[in-house]
């Protein structure tokens, strides 16, 4: 058993981000270790009850209630984690300097993090909350990204961003910046392999799935399954797309009075209930739900298929109905798709029509069933939030 160490945590101020470090952190706390965690100060109530001492450090990013305040510009949206970082150097150097940690955790937008840690000469590794680059993926992806980050004001990114490095003495003797973000020297992967793409040629020299880490989440509430509920389906587009109320009665069109099935519909705090109309009795709508909760006790799920619903839906073996709205959930849905275990009907297409007709085929289809039960087992082996702190401890000096 490691001796007790300081571990400093350092993330973002994005639930997408924050979320699943959580049962890591209480599970280090649970083994005797200091925890610090440094994030806005917006993110106390969700951190520090896992026993960790949030670092308060506050953020130029968008807060996580702001979703707006992202830009469309891939530029601007990694001048906007440079600037954070920028920002965060001084005060992570500030808050540690005469509390240095024993090892650096890092998220992988909290570049501070490892130029903090390159600096002290210390320990560092990667929780990534979402997949991560595999051999050949920056020839791969230049096709997406060079047609912007190629162009003067990317390269200026570019050259900013190394300069930076360079002057923090971070990065090696000649500053790649592609590199020290997408290529950290130890990351343990918080996602299921299953969504990994191209998972057979990711380094495991380098990154260690080792699969959603949810731990205990009781203080968030339960749900409990209706006694006559033959089937339950839970429609959720997380926290920050919510704002669907067109898309909340299609799906009253489609699963309202469905035989033998029960509704649970989250629609956010935006959406007002009395603007869907009537509910149908086998219907239940909430601004918000603890959702492994009731996922735990459904039978299908439509979702945004965010990482974090995603991963959820897998380790409960739900089939899945995706209907993305940003970012990384696109190619999440089409990678459930890929799998066998999910349609994949964007918002404009969600007709009450094409979603009932999605529900029904998926949950009739035994072989989906079987693939849905093989991830579900290969999932649950990955170790969570237990075999992260063994892999995090074996990196604690001494």
């Amino acid at each position: 058993m490691p001796r007790p160490a300081h571990i400093a945590m350092v993330s973002i101020p994005a639930h997408g981000h924050v979320n699943p470090s959580l049962a890591v952190i209480r599970e280090l706390v649970a083994r005797g270790h200091r925890v610090s965690y440094a994030n806005d100060p917006s993110f106390a109530a969700v951190v520090e009850p896992t026993g960790a001492r949030l670092v308060p450090c506050g953020s130029t990013l968008p807060l996580a209630d702001d979703p707006s305040g992202w830009p469309d510009d891939l530029v601007e949206v990694q001048d906007l984690f440079l600037d954070d970082a920028i920002a965060m150097l001084p005060q992570l150097r500030a808050a540690f300097d005469d509390d240095r940690p024993d090892l650096v955790l890092c998220d992988i937008a909290a570049y501070a993090a490892r130029v903090l840690a390159e600096g002290w000469r210390l320990p560092i590794v990667q929780l990534s909350p979402t997949y991560v680059a595999w051999e050949g993926y920056e020839e791969e992806m230049a096709p997406v990204f060079e047609p912007v980050m190629g162009t003067p004001r990317g390269l200026g990114h570019y050259a900013r961003f190394a300069r930076w490095l360079a002057e923090n003495g971070a990065g090696g003797d000649r500053p790649d910046p592609k590199a020290f973000t997408g290529r950290p020297e130890r990351s343990l992967v918080l996602v299921p392999r299953a969504l990994q793409p191209n998972a057979d040629r990711v380094d495991p020299g380098r990154y260690t799935f080792v699969g959603p880490c949810f731990g205990d989440r009781s203080a968030q509430g339960g749900w409990t399954r209706p006694a006559d509920a033959g089937k339950v389906l839970l429609i959720s587009l997380g926290s920050a797309f919510t704002q669907q109320p067109a898309f909340y009665r299609e799906c009253l069109k489609a699963f309202g009075d469905l035989p033998d099935w029960h509704v649970v519909l989250q629609i956010g705090r935006h959406v007002d209930p009395a603007g869907l109309g009537e509910l149908p009795g086998n219907v239940e709508v909430h601004s918000w739900v603890p959702q492994l909760a009731v996922l735990e006790q459904a039978d299908a799920f439509v979702t945004h298929a965010g990482m974090g619903g995603a991963s959820e839906g897998l380790y409960c073996g739900l089939p899945m109905i995706a209907v993305p709205q940003a970012a990384d959930q696109f190619s999440n849905a089409d990678r459930l798709v890929e799998l066998g275990v999910g349609r994949r009907i964007d918002t404009a297409e969600a007709t009450a029509a094409e979603l009932r007709a999605a529900l029904l085929e998926l949950t009739a289809d035994p072989e989906v069933a079987a693939r849905l039960e093989g991830i579900r087992s290969e999932l649950r082996a990955e170790g969570g939030s237990a075999r992260a702190a063994d892999l995090i401890e074996a990196h604690l000096p001494g």
